[in-house]
């Protein structure tokens, strides 16, 4: 298997239907030639502005609530009060722990209450809140790079047939050929999706115990939420020379470094 990687290939479609996350593009070129490469201090910058706008508005609500619980009972905006407080200590204190973790490379909180909980649901809300600034390519990049470092942090290896490549469809020709020469010399499958809804059925039918997915940022931050709350998921970037969905091009050696960091 390994010494033909075209036998990896599992499908493919050349054609340029842009993704749903680009529904909106109007044809122009893309800012920096669609390299959206930013720090990972960029997430946490907005994901704080996130929690904290999150929390500003529950505290309003509650004081617009305070004078018709007062009138239900006396004591309950002092105990709602208490409650958002409690609650607001915790949504920071998760935060905290989440910066530590990648600032330390270790796991310091369990995976549900990491990429595979609210941190998925952060990435989310985070890029909404930068979307209304013109900053959400930018945001989301540095956000998969904070999920792949606490997913790598993890240490868990599969078998050669457990992990499954997932790739776009919108991979310029060279870059397709340097991915499945990377398949083969691992013996890993590739799935070449034409759209999510593709990628998520096969993951369903082969049933992989890992994924190393290959998307732009606005497929990728989608994806993770729909697969990285059921199995180990590492998540790889492109560039987008030509604009979406069309020969985008991708980092090989470090793609080849998360293979092996499962299959190796």
């Amino acid at each position: 298997m390994a010494d033909n990687p075209r036998a990896q290939l599992i499908h493919i479609e050349t054609d340029r239907r842009l993704g749903h996350e680009w529904d909106e593009w109007d044809g122009a070129p893309l800012p920096n030639r669609g390299n959206f490469d930013a720090p990972p201090a960029l997430f946490f910058i907005w994901s704080a502005l996130t929690v904290a706008a999150g929390l500003g508005v529950v505290w309003v609500a509650a004081l617009l609530l305070q004078p018709r619980l007062a009138q239900v009972a006396s004591r309950l905006p002092t105990l709602m009060t208490v409650g958002l407080g409690a609650i607001a200590a915790l949504a920071w204190l998760w935060w905290g722990l989440l910066l530590t973790s990648y600032l330390i490379r270790r796991p310091l909180l369990p995976e549900r209450l990491a990429e595979r909980g609210p941190f998925l649901r952060m990435m989310r809300l985070t890029s909404r809140l930068a979307s209304r600034f013109g900053k959400r390519d930018w945001v989301e990049n540095a956000a998969v790079k904070v999920f792949n470092a606490l997913a790598l942090a993890r240490g868990r290896k599969v078998g050669h047939g457990e992990l499954l490549l997932l790739v776009p469809r919108c991979l310029s020709r060279e870059t397709l050929e340097g991915v499945l020469e990377i398949a083969g010399r691992y013996a890993v499958p590739v799935f070449v999706a034409t759209r999510g809804q593709l990628a998520r059925r096969a993951i369903r039918e082969r049933k992989p115990r890992a994924v190393v997915a290959v998307a732009c940022e606005r497929d990728m931050v989608s994806g993770l939420h729909d697969v990285a709350g059921r199995l180990p998921v590492l998540g790889l970037t492109m560039e987008l020379p030509s604009g979406p969905c069309k020969d985008a091009i991708l980092d090989l050696g470090r793609l080849e470094e998360w293979v092996r960091a499962y299959v190796a």
